[in-house]
């Protein structure tokens, strides 16, 4: 008993807030990777609000969830935006296009 309640608090305070956040440093290489690709990345964030409307904005318990909540995943996303925007005009530049303003 004392061990399997061990397991659980270690699984609660050490391993899911790190698989939180390596979601969310996989959403930022994936937007890195977006922009690179030539697509503009401040359409990526528009996933996860539709994703929110389909589930009805319910998010569940944050703390036992392997995923960070869909706006914690926005936020961060839009966050990043100005940081790959120049990733994303390169990309553009090389295919001969520019990116509409911003």
């Amino acid at each position: 008993m004392p061990g399997e309640l061990m397991d659980a608090g270690s699984q609660m305070l050490v391993h899911l807030p790190n698989s939180r956040a390596m979601e969310l440093e996989s959403d930022v290489i994936g937007l890195e990777l977006m922009a690179r690709a030539g697509y503009d990345p401040r359409h990526a964030s528009s996933i996860w609000r539709k994703m929110q409307q389909i589930k009805g904005g319910q998010q569940g318990a944050t703390f036992l969830s392997t995923h960070p909540a869909g706006d914690q995943r926005i936020a961060e996303l839009d966050a990043y935006v100005p940081k790959v925007w120049p990733l994303y005009q390169a990309a553009l530049a090389s295919k001969g296009r520019k990116a509409l303003a911003r």
